[in-house]
C-alpha cells in the first residue's frame, strides 16, 4: 500500500469510527456509570470485534454476507432489535441509580461486544474499506500488515476519547435531573439507531 493509499484509507477510518453510533453511545454510557478502567473493557471489546471483523474481511466473508439479502435481512432485524430493546431499557431505568460497581467486568465486555458485533451496518463500513482500498494485485495478508494496525490504533483512540467524554459528563452531571434526561438521551440514541438500522438497505461490494 503507497503512502498515498494509506492516507486515504486513515482518513476514511478516522471518518469511520468517529461518526457517532451504537459503540459510541455505548463507550459514552460505560464512561458516564462505571469506573474508567472498567469503562475501557468496552473499548476492548469493540478491538476485538474490529479485529475479526478485518480478517474476515480479508477472508471475503463479509463479501458473502452482504451478498445473501435474506442472511442480510434477518442480521439487520436482530440487530435493530436488540439496539431498541437497549433503547427501551435504559430509558426506563434512567430513573434508578446508575450501578456503577455491581456491573461484572464479564458483562461489560459481552455486552459491549454484542452492541459492536450485531450490528450489519459494520458490514458495509468494512465491505467500503476492503473494496475501494485493498489492492487487488498485491497479497492481501501482506496489505493486512498496514490496514490493521491502522484501523485499530484509530479504533482505540476514537472509542477512548468517546469514554473519556462519558466520564467527564458524568463529573458534571451531579443533578439528578440532569442526570436523568442525560441518560434517557443516550436510551434515545440506542432506539434511533435500532429504527434506522431496520430501515436500512443492504450495502453492495460494487467499486466506486
Amino acid at each position: 500500500m503507497s503512502f498515498e493509499a494509506w492516507t486515504i484509507f486513515a482518513l476514511f477510518w478516522v471518518v469511520f469510527v468517529t461518526t457517532p453510533g451504537p459503540n459510541a453511545v455505548n463507550c459514552i454510557s460505560n464512561g458516564m456509570s462505571l469506573p474508567f478502567p472498567k469503562a475501557m473493557l468496552g473499548v476492548l471489546a469493540i478491538l476485538t470485534q474490529a479485529s475479526a471483523f478485518l480478517i474476515l474481511s480479508a477472508l471475503g466473508i463479509t463479501a458473502l454476507i452482504a451478498a445473501s439479502p435474506t442472511g442480510f435481512f434477518i442480521a439487520k432485524l436482530v440487530g435493530a432489535g436488540f439496539l431498541i430493546w437497549v433503547g427501551v431499557r435504559g430509558w426506563v431505568n434512567a430513573t434508578k441509580p446508575a450501578p456503577a460497581r455491581e456491573r461484572p467486568a464479564r458483562h461489560v465486555y459481552l455486552h459491549a461486544l454484542a452492541v459492536a458485533t450485531i450490528n450489519p451496518k459494520s458490514v458495509a463500513g468494512y465491505l467500503a474499506a476492503f473494496s475501494q482500498f485493498v489492492q487487488p494485485d498485491v497479497p492481501v495478508w501482506q496489505q493486512m500488515g498496514v490496514i490493521m494496525p491502522t484501523a485499530l490504533i484509530i479504533t482505540t483512540l476514537s472509542y477512548t476519547g468517546f469514554t473519556l467524554l462519558g466520564a467527564l459528563m458524568g463529573k458534571a452531571a451531579l443533578g439528578a435531573v440532569f442526570n436523568i434526561w442525560v441518560r434517557r438521551v443516550m436510551a434515545a440514541c440506542f432506539i434511533i439507531y435500532g429504527v434506522l438500522l431496520g430501515a436500512s438497505s443492504t450495502p453492495t461490494t460494487t467499486r466506486g
